[in-house]
């Protein structure tokens, strides 16, 4: 009988520690989706500022002279919204994401800034930088098919900078030099490779002078 009694009472204690743990573990659990959704960016899928730029940072120092910082600009999107409205618009931004993804793969930081603007730093050996962007150039150009069957033509600028091209490993660099290649070749239907001339481009917290939001970028970037 008393060896039932302390088998029982160990029982006992064993599940009552567990209750504590048990919920701890599911707090935990909800903690790391919070913080896991807070570093991405609802709509598009792709990682926030803040998010983007942290990985992006561990990229460059990872692939050094690999590493390709692109930026991304949504063509004529204020068009989309007008003609076709606010929920066709937010349904092209998801497909943007959705293709930048699949273009950047896993390890690729892929984020959006803001708006119809985006960015992404991924490990590009050089003899495949064009045929890589070529690529994107079609996905980006690629209409994007509605619910209901409609079709949205859509298209973007692409500009790219490459740490040995730019003479440096700095991400704010590469960003307002790949900033201002792909205002070089905007409505081209063409991804502008930056040069250290565009690295001299006036600009503020890393973007061209001038360009909607230049004022927010420096907080996240």
């Amino acid at each position: 009988m008393q060896l039932r009694t302390r088998i029982g009472n160990r029982a006992l204690l064993l599940t009552t520690a567990a209750i504590p743990l048990t919920g701890w573990a599911v707090h935990a659990t909800a903690l790391y989706r919070r913080l896991a959704a807070s570093r991405v960016d609802p709509l598009t899928g792709l990682l926030r500022r803040d998010a983007c730029t942290h990985r992006a940072r561990r990229l460059l120092a990872r692939h050094s002279d690999d590493a390709v910082v692109v930026m991304v600009d949504a063509d004529r999107f204020k068009a989309i919204n007008d003609r076709f409205g606010h929920a066709v618009g937010d349904t092209v931004l998801a497909a943007f994401g959705a293709r930048l993804t699949a273009w950047a793969g896993p390890t690729a930081a892929a984020g959006r800034l803001g708006g119809d603007e985006f960015a992404l730093v991924l490990g590009l050996p050089t003899e495949r930088r064009v045929q890589r962007l070529e690529q994107l150039m079609r996905m980006l150009h690629t209409p994007v098919v509605l619910d209901d069957g409609r079709t949205v033509d859509v298209a973007a600028s692409v500009g790219a900078a490459a740490p040995a091209a730019i003479g440096s490993h700095d991400l704010t660099v590469l960003q307002r030099a790949a900033d201002a290649a792909l205002y070089n070749g905007k409505h081209t239907c063409r991804a502008v490779f930056a040069t250290r001339e565009h690295a001299l481009v006036p600009s503020f917290n890393g973007r061209r002078l001038g360009r909607p939001g230049t004022a927010a970028w420096g907080r996240a970037a």
